[in-house]
């Protein structure tokens, strides 16, 4: 079987975690018997074809369908929530030779012309929702249309004649990494095939890391409490809230070091944190490395030099970067969102707050630092979930399944 995992962007530079569910699984699907590959827009990226740890990427020219739309909105809508259309990706779609299935990761246009494609060429498509389709807060929904205010929208058009408004209605399967968002979208969408495919991880890798190699480049003592977060530099994470949590620590005179790791997908939120973090005194205290491309080995140097993986999100449906920190050996504190509760156990292998309580998740890092053996048999607990029930050959062993499912299914009518 060729399946085709289509994103709306594929770039190294601007990773998150719909790309490394995309590439971890497309890398493990020849296991399984699936060519696999990753066709998507070439926004952000500096070239059309690589090859990104054996996986075959080609990329093509798109536009947004808005008159009066400037560089920089056009800036925005690559990095985050841009619905966009592309002629020479349908063209390419229709012509590849052999395609048996197409993997949807976004909606919209682009979603409307992988429809098109698989109705036309008599193939089934499948669609992911990583977050963001039902359950999402408003603030974070007017991140993605604030761009294109004051602009003339001409695209919808495109998406009626390509079925853009069918897309979930059309496709053979909906995968949700939320489990929220599982359920609703099954009560939406009545007799579809609706499952919940969580995240997953590498336990290998994150447990090679070399934490004297990380707190020696950074110059981080190791008498320093590191806490780690890795995820956008972006509204929606709330990396303001790790910053007051690390401020609230060092009140108490706790030496603590707080290290944000992520691909900066609102310029505007990067400058006001640069601001807080000024302001407050704490640009000593406070290292940002902004993305890190798909295998750099400093990643998971970074998870093992960490003391605590702190993630302070306002909406996560998932949050692979849990897994990750588990597979490090890593205590985790975190914000109660989204599909978090669903697979971590408070005070067994994670320990959450309410998110925006910078006083709760205070007391939670500071209870880690009080009680290194309860810190450590936190994360044992944590890494022992993320190698039996999360590891990537696993998750991608139930991709495969559906896969041939729904083909099957299709030779059938």
């Amino acid at each position: 079987m060729k399946a085709i995992q289509v994103p709306r962007r594929f770039v190294r530079e601007e990773w998150g975690g719909t790309e490394s569910v995309i590439l971890e699984t497309a890398k493990r699907l020849p296991d399984f018997g699936v060519e696999a590959g990753v066709v998507c827009p070439n926004a952000l990226a500096s070239t059309d074809e690589e090859e990104i740890e054996g996986v075959s990427v080609r990329r093509f020219p798109y536009f947004y369908p808005y008159w009066g739309l400037g560089r920089e909105a056009i800036g925005r809508l690559n990095r985050k929530g841009g619905n966009l259309f592309s002629f020479p990706l349908l063209r390419h779609l229709r012509a590849e030779p052999d395609l048996g299935l197409i993997h949807l990761h976004t909606g919209k246009r682009l979603g409307g012309i992988c429809r098109h494609v698989a109705r036309q060429r008599g193939i089934p498509y499948v669609i992911s929702v990583h977050g963001g389709v039902i359950d999402v807060p408003k603030s974070e929904a007017d991140t993605w249309t604030n761009p294109t205010r004051g602009t003339i929208e001409w695209g919808k058009v495109l998406g009626f004649w390509y079925g853009s408004r069918r897309v979930f209605d059309d496709a053979a399967a909906i995968m949700c990494v939320d489990y929220e968002e599982t359920a609703k979208m099954a009560a939406r969408y009545p007799g579809k095939r609706v499952l919940h495919l969580p995240n997953g991880v590498d336990p290998q890798r994150f447990a090679g890391g070399d934490r004297a190699r990380f707190r020696a480049r950074f110059g981080l003592a190791e008498d320093t409490t590191m806490l780690l977060n890795v995820s956008r530099i972006d509204h929606q994470k709330n990396q303001q809230l790790a910053v007051d949590i690390l401020a609230r620590l060092l009140a108490e005179d706790k030496p603590v070091h707080l290290v944000l790791i992520g691909p900066v997908t609102n310029p505007a939120y990067h400058d006001e944190l640069q601001k807080t973090i000024s302001s407050q005194g704490l640009a000593d205290r406070v290292t940002i490395i902004p993305g890190l491309p798909p295998g750099d080995p400093l990643l998971a140097d970074a998870y093992q030099a960490a003391d605590a993986f702190l993630l302070t999100s306002l909406h996560e449906p998932f949050g692979i970067v849990i897994l990750e920190a588990w597979a490090a050996g890593c205590p985790v504190v975190t914000t109660s969102v989204g599909g978090i509760p669903h697979f971590t156990l408070d005070g067994e292998d994670a320990l959450r707050f309410p998110t925006g309580d910078a006083a709760g998740g205070a007391r939670q890092v500071s209870r880690l630092m009080a009680a290194p053996a309860f810190a450590r048999c936190l994360a044992e607990r944590g890494r022992q979930k993320a190698v039996e029930t999360y590891s990537w050959g696993r998750i991608t062993g139930q991709l495969a399944a559906l896969y041939e499912e729904v083909c099957a299914a299709g030779k059938g009518r």
